[in-house]
């Protein structure tokens, strides 16, 4: 194993953060010419953070966004834990919507990989799992 240069680890956390900002904006508008509303990008509480909230007619998706090489890489990426922490968010995020609390909500995942149109997930998993 090569030893890093000073300041690597944060330059490789800056692309990554990077990176994911532009797959969050490419979903974003990739929602948008499907009719979703964006109600809240990057919604962050100390309990957890969603990528994106949005709504189509009677739906609320928290919508968790992977980008990677691939998107067999990208949907290996979210994991439970990260599942319990979008879902503890979007609860926050309802408890301030009242309004929205009879529609449908779910989880959704959009993956990303490069020169490949974002592939969005509807109900990719559910409360619990």
């Amino acid at each position: 194993m090569t030893p890093r240069r000073p300041g690597e680890g944060a330059e490789r956390r800056r692309r990554a953060w990077r990176r994911g900002r532009a797959a969050e904006t490419l979903c974003i508008w990739h929602l948008r010419l499907r009719g979703w509303r964006v109600l809240a990008r990057d919604y962050r509480v100390p309990v957890g953070e969603v990528d994106i909230i949005a709504r189509r007619g009677r739906v609320v998706a928290a919508i968790e966004v992977k980008a990677r090489d691939s998107l067999a890489e990208a949907g290996e990426a979210v994991g439970a834990r990260q599942r319990r922490r979008v879902a503890r968010a979007f609860e926050h995020f309802l408890a301030g919507e009242p309004r929205l609390a009879a529609l449908t909500l779910r989880f959704d995942v959009m993956l990303v990989a490069p020169r490949r149109w974002p592939r969005h997930l509807a109900n990719a998993w559910r409360l619990g799992e």
